[in-house]
């Protein structure tokens, strides 16, 4: 995500609309487990048997120029989320140190993308329930691999919330930092890489949006595919073989979903997908199908989940041409829901983050609910890792608990659409 004029950027680009007000202090609660000291917030436990280890990664892709900085060779940190035996104190810090005080910054997304007051929140204080280099858990066995992408300009720890849980459900999660698209990503020694997409003047026009978006998809299509060739190397050093290179599925929110989606039709290693909430087109204005991406124009032969906002612009595949052709195009399997009162940020970590944060005076401008919506926080978040958790149940591992097969009494916010 990341905010331009409206006029000028499709929904895949922006941030959530400024409108409506906060949260109760009960719902905030709901989701922080009580008040927090000033500025200071917490995420949701995740829900599965395994507790969580995490590490991260240097990789250099030495056979590709970085499209942001073409000195450069192409760098990616990523972090492995996945199921630990023996952890230690949970004390892995949501953002290092670097990245949350410039991710809170004028120039950082929590400002861009979310419309967060600079300076207010203390990111940093925020730690995940996980443990660093933790041994893998044997009983999990052999791990289904999830990649996952985040919305632009987003880092990659800005879904913590269900990745975590993914891992303590028995996955590995690979959770990737697109350079010189990212707000910040720091790299061993303290090198903060901040992110490019701002500098300048901003694009106007239809056309230099549009290439824009073709210039940012190409990066992440091909670092995931990059991360999906260091796969097997990954799996066999730390993790012993515990990773199954051989079930590997992608997910990720607004141009992750795209991410996702796109990575799929391009490379066949991915099985299946989620689409949380990003166009599949290049459009430089308001979405009209004139520049759609090669997996909306052909569809695809693997299931791919939609799973949809009620955003402007955003919704069922009804209503955004991109999912539309897509749907019509597609020979696998595929899903379409979406969740009531949500809002383009709902399947991130501000779902968890921000209600609380505005509980203590501190709100995106506008209103809480133009970020995330009216759907409570918990149920959002019990919502999304419901979802996403049934369908790799079903597609990596073959455990199908019908969730996916029509509304649902246990989540009533979620509306499906054929």
């Amino acid at each position: 995500m990341l905010r331009f004029r409206r006029s000028s950027l499709p929904v895949l680009l922006l941030a959530a609309t400024a409108a409506g007000g906060c949260a109760t202090t009960s719902v905030a609660r709901e989701v922080s487990g009580g008040r927090p000291a000033a500025g200071q917030v917490s995420l949701p436990r995740p829900t599965g048997p395994f507790k969580v280890g995490t590490t991260s990664l240097h990789l250099v892709d030495q056979s590709r120029r970085d499209p942001w900085t073409p000195s450069r060779a192409r760098e990616l940190m990523v972090s492995v989320w996945y199921p630990a035996s023996a952890p230690g104190k949970e004390d892995v810090p949501h953002m290092t140190a670097k990245a949350a005080a410039h991710f809170g910054s004028e120039q950082g997304a929590a400002t861009l993308n979310l419309g967060m007051p600079p300076g207010r929140a203390d990111w940093g204080a925020v730690r995940t329930h996980a443990t660093a280099d933790a041994p893998v858990a044997r009983k999990a066995g052999r791990l289904p691999v999830v990649l996952y992408s985040s919305g632009l300009a987003d880092p990659r720890t800005w879904n913590t919330t269900l990745v975590e849980d993914l891992a303590s459900r028995g996955y590995a999660v690979i959770t990737v930092d697109h350079t010189g698209e990212a707000s910040e990503v720091e790299f061993p020694g303290g090198r903060l890489v901040t992110g490019r997409l701002a500098e300048g003047t901003p694009p106007t026009s239809p056309a230099e949006v549009t290439a824009l978006l073709k210039k940012a998809m190409a990066a992440r299509v091909a670092d995931a595919r990059f991360v999906l060739d260091r796969l097997p190397g990954i799996g066999r050093g730390r993790f012993g073989g515990a990773l199954d290179a051989g079930r590997v599925g992608m997910v990720g929110q607004s141009a992750g979903g795209f991410t996702a989606a796109q990575t799929m039709h391009d490379d066949r290693r991915v099985r299946a997908g989620v689409n949380m909430d990003g166009q599949m087109d290049y459009t430089g204005g308001k979405p009209d199908g004139s520049e759609l991406s090669t997996v909306a124009r052909d569809g695809l032969d693997r299931p791919l989940l939609l799973m949809g906002t009620e955003s402007e612009g955003s919704g069922d595949h009804t209503e955004q041409p991109s999912w539309d052709a897509f749907w019509r195009n597609t020979r696998g399997w595929k899903g379409d829901v979406t969740l009531a009162g949500s809002r383009h940020a709902t399947y991130t970590d501000a779902e968890a983050l921000l209600p609380p944060l505005a509980e203590q005076g501190i709100a995106p401008k506008g209103g809480l609910t133009g970020a995330v919506g009216t759907v409570r926080p918990a149920r959002a978040i019990a919502a999304e890792r419901a979802y996403v958790t049934s369908f790799f149940d079903r597609w990596l591992r073959g455990r199908d608990d019908h969730l996916l097969d029509g509304p649902s009494s246990r989540f009533p916010e979620m509306r499906f659409t054929a």
